[in-house]
């Protein structure tokens, strides 16, 4: 436990309850310094009443209701879950649109990374083969192709990055025509075509799946840049194929194909590129009270100083920010993008009510050790990271992103799920805040990570990329982590610096959303 100075977090002058910031939380009778007693013990990140509260007031964070209490409150008491009840949902009629009209920033030019540019135009952070799957009853033999080909191939190629296998276990067993199954097979198209791939995949099926590689891959109306040259030509190995005798034959077709590919990509080189091609995701995980304090609002500053240079960020999570849509529609750049984002969590809270819940089910047992009464209060705290831009745009699950500046990119909270769906939006690197710690990474693309407690940057030294808990400390601002972040994107995307993940190699699966019935 913390034993110097009593120190709290208040986030807004009209807030009546403050986060305790010390190491391992206070003790009964501690006396803050403006002569405030705690009345119990309260671990680190809780909250504690700055005043008596009546039964049914409001708790305030962020001048904000993110509950009322249950019972009387009185001033020094830890404020824990079981005293506040959450407010209903914010309703999504009379909201204010595009109210906000911020001055504008001056650009922020000159700023580059080195990158790989793509035939589309788009720019990879990374050079990697990677290698599509219809379905996953080819997973276990694409598996066994790629651990071949990286101890086989890949050392002749130095100039590529990795080779990685787009496993999932979608493609059959699914009503495949069903509302929403559009969802996932999109995703499947569009994570092809991330920038970090070169141009173009491969493709390995099956055979008698339901998502044939001609639905995953039309030979028109998708795009005038396609990931492969022809479903029934060199860069699609079909396992069931008459001419595969035997599993060494498979083996041999995904291998001899995966060398072309790797001959391409071994050609290409990094060059000078404008940080407006960065595509950048923003995303928390295993938050806790500080997240809203110190990563977040450092994630936002630095979101702002990437839209500056005209780079797209995007952020996401939809029941992390639902109870604060009021806010982000008002930040709409005009009236057609703040009804998408409407649209977006109306569809969600529907998808929700299905199967019998609400927003609330976001909450983890994490999130509420580490001071999150409820979804309310982590809804505030997670929609800092979206800095102060106008938000230019909305996408669905599973669209691909074809514009510059703040997005709000419609996703569901899991963080498996979220980083799946901004890697099929384009993103070029990733960057994720943790409270709590999570060793989270994806093998496509670059995962930043930033830690919101000096505790949990010293005892995770070697996963945590950025400590923002030194906002928290009074060590750093927030403009100085925001700044400290920009310049490790930029390092990170030109690969002059490696992330913890990408360092020991921490991948995540990817995770599809299919909202649509499993047969």
């Amino acid at each position: 436990m913390d034993t110097g100075t009593p120190r709290s977090i208040r986030m807004h002058d009209q807030d009546n309850v403050a986060i305790v910031a010390n190491d391992g939380g206070l003790p009964a009778g501690t006396v803050f310094p403006d002569g405030l007693v705690l009345k119990d013990k309260v671990p680190q990140g809780h909250k504690v009443a700055l005043r008596p509260i009546a039964q049914g007031e409001a708790i305030l964070r962020y001048n904000v209701a993110i509950g009322y209490a249950q019972r009387d409150i009185e001033a020094g008491s830890w404020v824990e879950e079981s005293l506040v009840a959450m407010p209903p949902a914010r309703e999504l009629d009379n909201l204010p649109i595009a109210t906000i009209r911020p001055a504008p920033l001056p650009p922020l030019e000159a700023y580059t990374f080195e990158g790989y540019r793509n035939p589309d135009g788009s720019v990879g952070t990374r050079n990697i083969l990677a290698i599509s799957t219809t379905v996953q009853c080819v997973s276990g033999v694409v598996e066994f192709a790629v651990k071949r080909i990286k101890s086989e191939l890949l050392p002749k190629y130095p100039n590529v990055d990795d080779v990685v296998s787009l496993d999932h276990t979608y493609g059959c067993g699914v009503a495949i025509d069903a509302p929403g199954a559009d969802i996932p097979i999109r995703t499947l198209r569009n994570i092809a075509k991330n920038p970090n791939f070169g141009g173009r995949a491969m493709l390995v099926s099956l055979g008698c799946e339901k998502l044939q590689p001609a639905r995953l891959f039309p030979a028109a109306g998708v795009s005038s840049w396609m990931p492969i040259r022809d479903v029934a030509g060199p860069d699609h190995v079909c396992l069931q194929d008459n001419a595969h005798v035997g599993f060494g034959s498979m083996i041999e077709s995904i291998m001899d194909t995966a060398e072309r590919h790797l001959m391409e990509l071994d050609a290409r080189r990094r060059e000078t590129c404008p940080a407006s091609d960065l595509v950048v995701g923003v995303q928390c995980g295993g938050s806790d009270a500080f997240s809203g304090v110190t990563a977040n609002p450092a994630v936002g500053f630095a979101s702002d100083l990437l839209v500056r240079a005209g780079a797209a960020v995007m952020f996401s999570e939809v029941t992390e920010v639902r109870d604060g849509i009021d806010q982000l529609t008002a930040r709409a750049i005009d009236e057609e993008t703040a009804q998408a984002m409407i649209r977006e969590m109306a569809w969600y809270d529907e998808y929700l009510q299905r199967g019998g819940v609400d927003r609330s089910a976001n909450t983890t047992p994490g999130n509420k050790k580490g001071g999150l009464a409820n979804i309310v209060e982590k809804a505030m705290g997670s929609i800092i990271k979206s800095g102060t831009a106008p938000i230019s745009g909305v996408l669905s699950p599973g669209q691909k992103l074809e514009q510059k500046g703040l997005i709000y990119a419609a996703t569901p909270a899991s963080d498996f799920i979220c980083g799946t769906l901004q890697l099929a939006a384009g993103m070029n690197v990733h960057v994720f805040t943790t409270g709590r710690g999570t060793p989270y990474g994806l093998a496509a693309v670059p995962v930043v990570k930033v830690a919101t407690r000096d505790d949990l940057a010293r005892r995770w030294h070697d996963l945590m990329d950025i400590n923002a808990g030194r906002i928290a400390t009074g060590e750093a601002t927030i403009p100085d982590v925001g700044w400290e972040l920009f310049n490790f994107i930029l390092d990170v995307a030109s690969g002059r610096k490696k992330t913890w993940a990408e360092h020991w190699r921490l991948h995540n699966a990817l995770a599809l959303f299919n909202p649509a019935p499993v047969t």
